[in-house]
């Protein structure tokens, strides 16, 4: 038999798991729960109200058969359902026992399709695709970015080294080298040569810059002479 106390602390501790339900699965998912001991009014907490019931208002047809059948499942989920205005529900229904085996308390859970399913066939809509009727297969692959990778592992290889492992002059050299061919222009190529070399976005422009200037400094010693 049922105490008090133990009714009390299954409501408690119910009310706790469904308010933390409800938070989690706000708006779209009613949560609702049953003290099964009057089937007239078993609601004792409802929120993200979906229904239009209320606190004191009766059990449903699920409700009733659990409370007159303790062999009933413990839980029955994700079963179809309807709102009083037609909307579909994906509901799911928790029965709490005491210790004698006796269904005390219920949670249920109850779903709005409507919505979902209205996202569903946006999203469908946006992801649908027609034949390519040319025949020419196109690939979205980053090659700017594989042949980066690529130059950079030939670059280390060629002074047998790991690409992070190459000296500073070296790291100069081959940055230099990247952006004469263009490869700086490709976006996110810094931060990619950053990567595999082992330096800062800043650092490789510094390293760059300072190419540059070695370069410029070279030339006007050789056109002095």
């Amino acid at each position: 038999m049922t105490t008090d106390s133990e009714k009390d602390w299954l409501l408690s501790e119910a009310r706790k798991i469904a308010s933390a339900l409800a938070e989690t699965l706000s708006p779209l998912c009613e949560v609702v729960v049953h003290d099964l001991a009057d089937p007239a009014h078993t609601i004792v907490y409802i929120a993200n109200n979906l229904s239009g019931r209320a606190v004191g208002d009766s059990a449903t047809e699920l409700g009733l058969a659990r409370m007159a059948d303790p062999t009933f499942p413990d839980v029955i989920a994700n079963y179809a359902g309807t709102f009083p205005d037609g909307r579909p529900a994906k509901s799911t229904s928790i029965g709490l026992k005491d210790s004698s085996g006796k269904f005390i308390v219920a949670i249920c859970l109850n779903i709005d399709l409507s919505y979902l399913r209205g996202i569903s066939s946006y999203i469908d809509a946006l992801t649908k695709t027609q034949p390519n009727e040319t025949g020419v297969v196109e690939h979205l692959t980053a090659h700017r970015a594989e042949a980066l990778e690529t130059k950079i592992l030939k670059f280390a290889i060629a002074r047998n080294r790991e690409p992070r492992a190459l000296t500073s002059d070296e790291k100069r050299a081959l940055i230099n080298q990247l952006a004469t061919e263009g490869e700086l222009e490709i976006r996110g190529a810094a931060d990619r040569i950053g990567a595999l070399v082992g330096l800062s976005r800043s650092n490789v422009y510094y390293y760059l810059g300072a190419a540059r200037s070695s370069k410029s400094n070279t030339h006007s010693l050789s056109r002095k002479r």
